[in-house]
């Protein structure tokens, strides 16, 4: 029998290259968000999806749908916290009314490394047990997120699979993130839309980079063979500074540039080190990164040369 699979946030960067690995792996896909998708879905409006997953009743559900750039947190907090906190929590009670029909699908929750905030130089690399600080708006809103998973697989048995991402990368990236923004601008440099100068924030910032390609192989991985109620943390186990980051891209890049310090490009408060321990995954999954930091920014780059 097909497995049916419904993502949420579908039209984002890891939607679709999420879709992809299911599709590849046998799964039959249904898309949704707000706009861009094979169906039109709110995740903050109830009744939405309500009617959307009656309608489908999708074996499995990767809930995708949030703001992910952490800066929005702090211009739009309230914004954010709606569609990553209230809006899983619409879905959940969808799931939950429809199990009185015996609709009984597997969840996984795309929650953040960010959850983690600031960590002590001794809690590195980070496990599923640390404790959690976040330092923004956003990293709030995914612990909210987080712990009702949690609430709704212990109080109505529902099979929510939790996993903290730490960051991940690749083609098809918003130029708002560092690695992307940082081969963008590369890419325009040698194009000669941009003076030889790249801007950047916080480069002091230590962050464990995973491929999106093996990112989505391990979302498909958390249902396939992850426990209902657990939380498992996915990073590469290697952490880069962002400007090592820079540094990769300066090596892949066919023009000398120099850069620069953009105030505005700060953060009012900032997570200094994240670096996962994902060992409980390995152990359970098998899973691996093949990818690491020069492949991600060597996409980056091809990726904006074939745009730009």
């Amino acid at each position: 029998m097909t497995k049916k699979a419904l993502i949420t946030g579908a039209s984002g960067f890891v939607g679709k290259h999420l879709k992809e690995e299911l599709q590849n792996n046998g799964y039959q896909v249904i898309t949704t968000d707000v706009v861009g998708s094979e169906i039109n879905m709110d995740i903050t409006n109830e009744q939405e999806v309500l009617e959307v997953l009656s309608y489908t009743k999708p074996d499995y559900i990767f809930h995708l749908a949030a703001i992910a750039f952490v800066p929005t947190s702090w211009e739009k907090p309230e914004i954010v916290f709606n569609i990553n906190a209230l809006g899983s929590l619409k879905l959940f009670e969808v799931i939950k009314s429809l199990k009185k029909a015996n609709y009984d699908p597997t969840i996984q929750i795309a929650c953040s490394s960010e959850e983690y905030g600031e960590v002590h130089d001794n809690e590195i690399p980070i496990n599923e047990y640390n404790p959690l600080r976040p330092l923004s708006p956003y990293g709030v809103s995914k612990v909210a997120m987080d712990l009702l998973g949690y609430v709704y697989y212990k109080s109505c048995k529902m099979k929510v699979i939790r996993t903290r991402a730490f960051n991940h990368e690749g083609y098809g990236r918003g130029d708002v993130y560092s690695t992307s923004t940082f081969c963008k601008q590369a890419v325009m440099i040698e194009k000669g839309l941009q003076k030889p100068v790249i801007s950047h924030g916080n480069l002091d910032a230590q962050r464990d980079f995973t491929d999106v390609r093996d990112m989505v192989r391990a979302y498909r991985l958390a249902v396939e063979k992850g426990e209902p109620g657990e939380i498992y943390n996915i990073g590469s186990g290697v952490r880069h500074t962002i400007k090592e980051v820079l540094e990769t891209v300066r090596k892949y890049s066919t023009v000398k540039f120099e850069d620069v310090l953009d105030p505005e490009k700060m953060r009012p408060a900032d997570v200094m080190v994240l670096m996962a321990d994902s060992s409980k995954f390995r152990q359970i999954t098998g899973w691996r990164p093949i990818y690491n930091l020069d492949d991600i920014i060597q996409d980056c780059l091809k990726y904006w040369r074939e745009r730009l």
